[in-house]
């Protein structure tokens, strides 16, 4: 009996212990929940939803613990609509790099491990493509995330996940027209961000 216990005990903390590297390939939908109101035009910014491939990193720092790096680039087309006059202004199109860090807590479920995690954000804005506009910026930023998930094992080492976060962040545009008019937003982007992959521990 006591041998049956200790294979069931050494099966459930198979998943992943103390020192492990899990690296994941997530497919992720990318939902902005943005709000921000332009100076001169008035209006409402909006970035569309955008679809794209995913690297992460997770290691273990005790068997419960971990720290997990994403690593992922967007393209978002940018408008502000209900403009002066009720038109919609192209704002052209801006690639996102957000790197994002978080800790996190892992629920020991077998074959199953959820888990939660919070953690910072850093999004470099990059590639901005003017549209109507004769220049467009945005200033990178520090943001926050939160973080629920889930593992399951397939096979010894091999892994499907899904995960959703919560990106709490906002950036500063600058937009100048080609008459020389200068509009300014403080812009709240706040993604949503769900995923879903496979993965292999090492």
């Amino acid at each position: 009996m006591k041998k049956i216990l200790l294979l069931i005990i050494l099966t459930m903390n198979a998943f992943a212990a103390n020192g492990d590297m899990l690296v994941r390939l997530r497919g992720l939908n990318v939902m902005p929940d943005e709000s921000g109101t332009p100076t001169v035009v008035g209006g409402e910014v909006k970035l569309n939803n955008e679809s794209v491939p995913e690297i992460d990193f997770t290691y273990f720092l005790s068997d419960a613990l971990a720290l997990e790096l994403i690593v992922a680039t967007a393209t978002h087309e940018a408008s502000v609509y209900k403009a002066s006059g009720n038109s919609t202004l192209d704002l052209g199109d801006v690639s996102l790099l957000p790197p994002t860090l978080t800790l996190q807590y892992h629920f020991d479920m077998g074959k199953f491990r959820p888990y939660v995690g919070a953690g910072l954000n850093y999004t470099f804005f990059y590639g901005e493509d003017t549209g109507a506009m004769a220049t467009v910026n945005y200033d990178n930023a520090f943001g926050y995330a939160l973080q629920v998930g889930g593992d399951y094992e397939i096979s010894k080492d091999v892994f499907i996940n899904f995960d959703i976060k919560k990106l709490m962040l906002s950036t500063d545009v600058e937009v100048v027209t080609y008459n020389g008019t200068r509009v300014s937003a403080e812009v709240d982007i706040d993604p949503w961000i769900i995923g879903f992959g496979i993965g292999h521990r090492f």
